[in-house]
């Protein structure tokens, strides 16, 4: 994708930036012929109110504290990959008549209205892949077109090359996590996963098949609607809910800590609901197909139980991602502990990181 990663010229040696409503990470990867090792990792808090539903609202706070992330973390690189998620991206899934590149960039450009909400295409950033043949009519073709609007894109590009920064990859964020799992996974042709990524604001649901994305979904509830109830109901600080929200507490013989156990997954069905009617609709929509197993993603997807629920649910084996199936670690700047806390938490991060100059 050029128009919307848009590449700049620059220093080649990349580092991934993950911006998030509530906090920012940084995956420093070096690849090597020995395969990929993490050698920096790095996550600060965003404060509320600087980006508010993918939107920047502050872009000198937001500037500020990426300088705060690089200098804590000792990072000296200065290319960035960074990525657009949540409202601020539109992507969708489009049949077409076969048609070479060219005549495709042109066609959506011309007929924008017919498959995205953008009046005038002069003011968005497009991109599209081809999936291959349409199932059922070969003369037609699938593809997913990925769009966000310029000043959106602008606004987060101004932010980060004020601090001193250059962005040489804006990626789209359901798309970072397929790189995470294709360095990490080995997977067939035919085989289907569904990676979901839940955040502090957003949950982003990723359906791969063959490594490559055939649906996806974002939906504007994610792990606060679980904190800010738990505060609501038990009179807890921020802090205190978030903790609980991962931990639960042991249930031992007290009947209140049972009780607030399952208050956590009771707040957490809204979410589980969106997941299984998303799942439910692509299972429709694409025929039914078998889907091997789920892998949760993001700072929320440690929600206590959470993994156990939607396996029952969706009754497909969900589970926790794990970037580091074969990518390793720099043990003298990253404890194995540490590691083991980050999984999910670091992927999208990992997953930028892993970007190199020319990818498609």
């Amino acid at each position: 994708m050029l128009d919307l990663k848009e590449i700049f010229s620059g220093q080649k040696k990349l580092v991934g930036l993950d911006i998030g409503s509530s906090s920012l990470k940084l995956a420093e990867i070096i690849s090597s012929s020995r395969g990929h090792f993490l050698n920096r990792f790095l996550q600060i808090p965003l404060p509320k109110g600087i980006i508010i539903d993918g939107v920047l609202a502050d872009s000198n706070a937001l500037s500020l504290k990426i300088k705060e992330l690089f200098q804590h973390s000792g990072c000296r690189r200065k290319g960035i990959v960074a990525s657009l998620a949540g409202n601020s991206v539109i992507i969708k899934k489009v049949t077409l008549d076969q048609i070479n590149e060219t005549e495709l960039r042109d066609l959506i450009h011309d007929e924008a209205g017919k498959y995205l909400p953008f009046d005038n295409m002069d003011d968005v950033n497009y991109d599209f892949q081809i999936l291959g043949d349409n199932s059922y009519n070969p003369n037609q073709m699938d593809i997913i077109i990925v769009a966000a609007k310029k000043d959106m894109v602008n606004s987060y590009l101004e932010a980060i090359t004020a601090a001193g920064l250059n962005v040489m990859i804006m990626d789209v964020a359901p798309f970072v996590l397929e790189s995470a799992y294709e360095a990490n996974y080995e997977f067939d042709h035919d085989e289907i996963v569904v990676i979901i990524n839940i955040g502090a604001s957003t949950t982003g649901i990723n359906v791969i098949k063959g490594g490559m994305s055939i649906f996806t979904r974002d939906f504007a509830l994610a792990g606060n609607s679980i904190t800010e109830s738990l505060q609501e109901k038990y009179g807890v600080t921020f802090e205190e809910a978030e903790k609980i929200k991962i931990e639960g507490l042991p249930d031992g013989s007290d009947g209140d800590n049972l009780d607030l156990n399952n208050s956590i997954l009771d707040f957490a069905q809204p979410i589980c609901l969106e997941i299984e009617r998303s799942i439910d609709y692509f299972r429709s929509t694409f025929g039914g197909e078998y889907i091997k197993h789920v892998l949760l993603a993001g700072g929320s997807a440690k929600i206590y139980n959470l993994t156990k629920s939607l396996s029952e649910k969706l009754n497909v084996k969900t589970e926790l991602i794990n970037p580091f199936l074969k990518i390793g670690y720099n043990k003298r700047k990253i404890d194995a502990k540490k590691l083991e806390i980050i999984k999910p938490i670091a992927a999208t991060a990992i997953g930028l990181g892993l970007r190199k100059m020319g990818d498609k």
